[in-house]
Parts: C-alpha cells; structure tokens; sequence
C-alpha cells in the first residue's frame, strides 16, 4: 500500500461503537433501621443479557469494589429471582433486559451521608459474553426518606424462603475426589415447577462448584450433587453454613442457606 494511502487510513476518525448495557444507580431511601436502600440498575440491549450470583457455565459473575465509598460499613445484596437461559447445549442463571439489583447500605455513623464511590465490574451476554465496566459515584443522604417504588418491586420479586417454600428437611453427603469434595443434597420439599433445577453454592467465593445435576427421586425428593474445587485441588473440609442452594423453576426460586452436612 503507499505511504499515503496508509496514511489516509490512520487518520480516518474511529467512531466507538454504543455500548449494550448501561449501569446506574437508583438512589433510593433512609431506612427506619437506619440502613439505606438503592440499587444498582443494569439496562440491557435486546438479545443481551447479565448474570446472577451464580451465573453457570460460561457466565461472569458481578464485582462491585466499594473500598474508595465513605461511610459503608457493609452492603446485603438483595437478588430478585433470576431466570434459567438454555441455549446451545449450554445452561446459565441471569437477567434479560434489565436487571434491578437493591443494595441495602449499613452506614458507620448513623443519620450522616454516604459517598458510593464503586468500580463495577458486570458480564453482558450475546453470542460471546464479555465484561462491562462502570462506576457510580453519589451521596446518599439520610433526609431521602421516600421509598422507590422501582426499587420496592425488585425486593417483592426475591426468592421465598425455606419455610415460606415448605422445605420439610435440607441434609447433604460429601465426598472426597482427587481434586476437590462432591456434596450431594437431598432435599425434601414441595415441587415448585416443570424443570426445577438446584444451584450450590459455597461460602467461599473462590472455590469453583459445578453445574448440579439434580432429579426427582422415586420418594418424591429433589436430589442433586456438585463438585466443590478449591484453588489448591484438594480434598478440604466443609460444615452446613458453608453451603447455600437455591432451587429455580417457573419463575420461582427458594433460598436454602445451609444444609445439615455428614460425610
């Protein structure tokens, strides 16, 4: 190519493509426990999507760095109920459209303002899925008393409880593999749709858990096991509280946190 052909074409203007998903917060509200409730919302083009928690295979779970925010003590993520997406052999747990994430806010100094400050960081779905960078940066004031209704319908769409779901008993087995622990649960509980499926979970975000694979027994009971990879590859030790399952169908969820464990 000559030199000033290649020259016209370096300095053709580069036009950034929009992106297909925007992040924002959603203020919200002072609570009367003193806690405050916003959200983070996530808007997705059509035919794209976001991830849950526990997003499957192939999926990114959110981040969220809060360590540059003033006067955060913690922050509870409130999940509605995600959705299960099959498609080409490949199942993952996540949001179309739109996802509204309510974030309930403890502050270190009660009735004083909060600063978010985050560094967010969300996995966005099409036909290749790719992470989605953003930062939110509000104050939050104690005088913002008025609840958001937005927000308000995304806490009513969370997953019923065990005892709200009639869970009757949650028991899990383990077993040793070569490079890591197999924990199968047992879980007696009314069905709650066609094609329940069961997440597991572990308390420590940096063990690795499988896809479940889960069934109706011939008693009724949902059954289904998971194997648990620790970064060292290793069999390792697990207790009840390290273990949450949630069962997922028909636009329900229930949230099981714990499950009586024994080897």
């Amino acid at each position: 190519m000559p030199l000033f052909a290649a020259l016209l074409v370096s300095a053709a203007p580069v036009v950034a493509e929009p992106a297909p998903a925007q992040v924002t917060l959603l203020p919200g509200w002072r609570m009367d426990n003193g806690h405050h409730m916003a959200a983070l919302r996530v808007t997705l083009d059509d035919g794209w999507k976001t991830y849950w928690r526990a997003p499957g295979e192939g999926g990114i779970p959110p981040e969220v760095d809060w360590s540059q925010s003033v006067n955060v003590a913690g922050v509870t993520y409130h999940w509605p109920v995600p959705e299960v997406i099959s498609r080409d052999d490949m199942t993952t747990i996540g949001y179309k459209h739109e996802l509204i994430l309510p974030l309930e806010l403890t502050p270190a100094q009660a009735g004083d303002p909060i600063h978010i400050d985050a560094d967010i960081l969300v996995g966005i779905c099409e036909e290749i899925c790719v992470p989605l960078e953003a930062q939110v940066d509000a104050v939050l004031n104690d005088t913002d008393r008025d609840p958001d209704p937005v927000i308000e319908r995304a806490l009513a769409a969370r997953p019923d409880t065990a005892g709200e779901a009639g869970v009757v008993t949650a028991s899990c087995t383990r077993e040793d593999l070569s490079d890591g622990v197999r924990v199968t649960a047992r879980l007696d509980m009314p069905a709650i749709g066609a094609d329940e499926i069961v997440v597991m979970e572990a308390d420590n975000p940096t063990i690795w858990v499988s896809e479940a694979v889960s069934v109706r027994d011939g008693a009724g009971h949902l059954v289904a096991h998971a194997d648990f990879v620790p970064p060292n590859a290793r069999p390792f030790e697990m207790t009840s509280d390290d273990l949450r399952l949630t069962v997922i169908a028909a636009g329900r969820a229930v949230d099981i946190d714990g499950c009586d464990l024994s080897d």
